[in-house]
């Protein structure tokens, strides 16, 4: 028995399973470099908006004729998705580049890599991408804190009782 602890003491780090943190909150860079979405949990459901983009584009492709135009850059993509296990999320996303709504699946496959799954046709016909995340830059020297991020989930308006508005989010557009 005495001789057990020894051992179990040595092979207590190579049992321990380091908890990954089944956290897909951040900002990620889509597959092509081209863009950045930047997600957050609002209400127990994950969403997120186009961050940053290299070519500036525009919604010309919206269902809705109103916001066609509109700057790509802030508009919701990931569209409220529930969470189905600790690592991974579904539900509808948002393609600016055609104007569709999908069915998806988001897995979070490591701590810095997200597997992005649409379907269309009921599963049939599906494709997908992986995201990495984007490492925050390192504050300016002398830096201590830093500023106030606004809150997401108030822009998307979810969780204000103004989320169940009408519309999709992608074609309501964020709160200004």
């Amino acid at each position: 028995m005495w001789r057990s602890i020894p051992v179990l003491a040595l092979l207590a780090p190579l049992m321990t399973v380091p908890a990954q943190a089944n956290d897909p909150t951040g900002e990620w860079r889509v597959e092509e470099g081209t863009a950045h979405v930047r997600t957050v949990i609002c209400d127990g459901r994950l969403w997120g908006v186009i961050a940053w983009e290299q070519k500036p584009g525009v919604d010309a492709e919206n269902p809705d004729s109103r916001l066609r135009g509109r700057p790509i850059l802030g508009i919701p993509i990931v569209l409220g998705m529930k969470q189905v296990r600790p690592d991974k999320w579904e539900g509808p996303i948002y393609n600016a580049r055609n104007g569709n709504t999908y069915e998806a699946k988001i897995t979070l496959k490591g701590p810095d890599s997200l597997e992005v799954e649409g379907c269309l046709w009921q599963g049939w016909l599906c494709g997908g991408q992986d995201w990495t995340r984007v490492k925050p830059p390192p504050p300016p020297p002398g830096l201590v804190g830093s500023a106030p991020k606004p809150d997401l989930c108030l822009r998307l308006g979810v969780g204000t009782g103004t989320g169940s508005g009408a519309g999709r989010p992608q074609q309501r557009g964020l709160k200004q």
